[in-house]
């Protein structure tokens, strides 16, 4: 790995893999599209996309992603805000988890890069 840095932090800030400088994915993009992902790093020319079907294995992280939020916005409710109705605790995990489905997505595709390099 050419690039040093924490990991956690650098597929948080959806860098490259191998240098942790370039971007993974285009700027400025619609918050609730799709986003686009680059083929090649702009620093390093890493090439990002792989044979087809490589990111099937990055729904397993972005499930893992949801799970861990929807837990995490569960017991802050109930933490912070003990009579709270379950409903609303519903409502409020629900919509964390929609709310942040498109940063899972990405931040799944750049995690399964850091776990199985090229």
């Amino acid at each position: 790995m050419a690039g040093q840095g924490n990991k956690i932090v650098n597929i948080i800030k959806e860098k490259c893999p191998n240098c942790n400088k370039g971007d993974v994915f285009y700027k400025n993009q619609p918050f609730f599209s799709l986003p686009k992902m680059k083929d090649d790093c702009d620093v390093c020319n890493y090439h990002f996309d792989r044979e087809p079907g490589y990111f099937l294995g990055a729904m397993y992280v972005s499930y893992g992603l949801a799970v861990f939020q929807g837990i995490a916005t569960f017991l802050l409710c109930r933490l912070f805000i003990p009579n709270l109705d379950t409903l609303y605790v519903v409502l409020s995990v629900c919509g964390i988890m929609t709310l942040l489905s498109m940063k899972n997505y990405r931040w799944s595709r750049v995690a399964y890069m850091y776990i199985f390099p090229n």
